[in-house]
């Protein structure tokens, strides 16, 4: 049975849908989760058994056998879509006990001129396995869905920050950089290297999770240290990312988080979506108002990974250090950096 797990504050999205005073009760409790710990769940959104069909789906795919899987390998992507292989994704230097399959929106590639920014070439078409042709379809709907539920949510972080509900509708209006992963962390018999994925904050506005009934997601908190995301059924777990962080002056937290690995003979499904800005754009610095700009101590800035104003850039930065095998094969220039 999948329990409530008090660590993090549960919201419900139809609260805010509904407007009057349910609304004001959301967003009082997204200002407040916002402010002490920065994740929380959420319930209400209408896409629950959506979320379970999608978790199935990534059971699937990871149970095709392995020449399926590397037929479309994130390294013969220029634009990082793809699959990547157990622990060839790494965090803080260190490689992920887990295997991914990447999608981000379904364009065609830019032809770049020698003067244009390189992170132009992260635009272009996903992989797609031709053993499962209806998975295309079911992954672009669900990613749509996640995007209509993150513009929601950033127009009432925008409430909460008391800006106009459309402040950052400017930047995610023509094409919003939105990225989904499918991901599956085996069991690990060594207690030492269970490094699902390590310690880190998201790069975008914000991050939606689906989770399948096995724990393993935790969230560094000030006055407890590691607490779990238990999953609870039928809810998403929200996160605010470095942009948010970024545009509110810190006002806006981005916590950092990880995954451990279950034990032996267990393993976890996840479906994680990251709704950024779009990639020529900056992030907005917002104009506070007095009494949230005093509680506003500026953005929590990791001097080994710095945070740039320019969405494109920051994007490109990070997805070259996590995947440095796309990063030699079609970003030689900036190999060695990443």
């Amino acid at each position: 049975m999948i329990k409530n797990n008090a660590a993090l504050p549960v919201l419900d999205l139809s609260q805010l849908l509904a407007g009057g005073e349910a609304k004001q009760k959301f967003l009082k409790e997204l200002a407040e989760a916002a402010r002490t710990i920065g994740f929380f769940y959420l319930t209400g959104h209408g896409l629950a058994t959506r979320q379970q069909d999608i978790l199935q789906l990534s059971q699937q795919f990871f149970a095709l056998p392995e020449h399926e899987k590397l037929s479309i390998q994130m390294r013969n992507s220029a634009h990082f879509r793809g699959y990547t292989k157990l622990q060839g994704e790494l965090t803080q230097g260190k490689p992920d006990l887990r295997e991914q399959f990447d999608i981000m929106r379904e364009e065609p590639a830019v032809d770049l001129a020698c003067d244009d920014s390189a992170w132009w070439k992260l635009i272009g078409p996903n992989q797609w396995p031709a053993a499962m042709p209806s998975m295309r379809s079911a992954l672009l709907e669900w990613q749509e869905n996640l995007s209509e539920v993150s513009v929601t949510l950033l127009r009432a972080f925008a409430d909460v920050l008391q800006q106009p509900e459309d402040i950052f509708d400017a930047t995610i209006a023509d094409a919003p950089y939105t990225h989904m992963k499918l991901i599956r962390y085996p069991g690990s018999g060594d207690a030492v290297r269970r490094q699902g994925v390590g310690a880190h904050k998201d790069p975008g506005y914000l991050t939606i999770v689906a989770q399948d009934d096995q724990s393993g997601l935790e969230v560094l908190t000030d006055d407890k240290g590691w607490v779990s995301a238990a999953p609870i059924e039928g809810a998403f777990v929200v996160n605010i990312g470095e942009l948010l962080e970024l545009a509110s002056n810190g006002y806006l937290r981005a916590t950092y988080h990880r995954v451990v690995s279950p034990q032996t003979a267990t393993e976890r499904f996840s479906c994680a979506f990251f709704m950024a800005a779009q990639l020529n754009t900056n992030v907005p610095l917002l104009e506070l108002p007095e009494a949230l700009r005093e509680e506003a101590l500026g953005p929590a800035s990791d001097p080994e990974n710095p945070l740039f104003y320019q969405v494109g850039d920051n994007v490109l930065k990070g997805r070259l250090r996590s995947h440095p095998d796309v990063a030699a094969a079609h970003y030689p220039k900036f190999a060695k950096a990443g």
